[in-house]
């Protein structure tokens, strides 16, 4: 991870060299700190039961083979289902990861999932949320969809207590489709920021996807990058943007969950960068 400083700064284990197409922003000078991740299980506990489902299925194929096919047909299909529980292994995986701080205190919005920016732009928050007009009014959608490869556990854009979970049911359209917002199955949480403005994220199920997890109600405390539920094969992850924060990323971005930033949540407009931007990069 690099910072758009301009002096090496190796004490946080952030490195301050400039970014590769990076802008020239007036806070670049701004050195960022890398937050230790909480500890967690390399896998997520709610793909424990699935991936032990995949290897017994798995165990019964292969020795149903073996019993009536014969051998080669046993060794086909024990590499078969081997690289469908590998497969299921690396779904659940939960990887440690580096929260970006600025060391200024001014609050980042960081990204919630793992995956490539499908959609930025002005857009309303989900009805169900209940957000008001001068909330939902100027806000930017940003959105990040994840295929069924990447990482699929979600984390907190921003630090702050989770005022509200609303759980919608809809259908399961492809998850990248705009209509997905509207129509599809999704979880949307409202986090506030101590004294700051309130951010929605929204967790969506996609085509394939077909159980959303969210492990915080409300009350809960969270910090920026912290944990907070999963979406299982393949699905979406929206975030809102108060009226004038201005997005730090661009349709086709690559993304890591914890790392990429998305927008200074406080202090002067940014203007829009043109590369990912990762903890120390602001």
């Amino acid at each position: 991870m690099t910072t758009s400083a301009t002096t090496p700064d190796t004490s946080s284990g952030v490195s301050n060299s400039p970014s590769p197409g990076g802008d020239d922003r007036a806070d670049r000078s701004v050195p960022l700190r890398a937050r230790q991740d909480d500890p967690a299980s390399i896998i997520a506990p709610e793909g424990v039961p699935i991936i032990v489902a995949f290897v017994l299925v798995s165990v019964a194929i292969v020795t149903a083979a073996g019993w009536w096919l014969g051998p080669v047909a046993a060794s086909a299909a024990s590499a078969v289902t081997c690289l469908l529980c590998l497969w299921a292994i690396w779904f659940f995986r939960d990887p440690q990861r580096r929260i970006p701080e600025r060391t200024d205190g001014v609050a980042l919005v960081i990204c919630p999932a793992d995956g490539v920016i499908s959609f930025v732009g002005p857009a309303r928050p989900p009805g169900e949320l209940g957000m008001s007009e001068a909330e939902s009014a100027a806000t930017t959608r940003v959105s990040v969809f994840m295929n069924v490869f990447n990482v699929h556990v979600n984390r907190a854009p921003v630090q702050g207590v989770v005022d509200r979970t609303v759980y919608t049911p809809g259908k399961f359209f492809n998850a990248a489709l705009d209509k997905a917002s509207e129509h599809n199955e999704r979880m949307g949480i409202i986090l506030k920021p101590a004294g700051g403005r309130r951010i929605a994220c929204v967790q969506i199920a996609g085509l394939i996807a077909r159980r959303i997890v969210c492990r915080v109600g409300e009350g809960a405390a969270l910090k920026a990058g912290q944990r907070f539920g999963l979406i299982r094969f393949g699905s979406r992850v929206d975030v809102y943007l108060p009226r004038g924060v201005v997005p730090l990323v661009k349709v086709g971005d690559r993304t890591v969950a914890g790392e990429t930033i998305f927008a200074v949540l406080d202090g002067p407009p940014e203007s829009p960068r043109t590369s990912r931007p990762h903890a120390g990069e602001v």
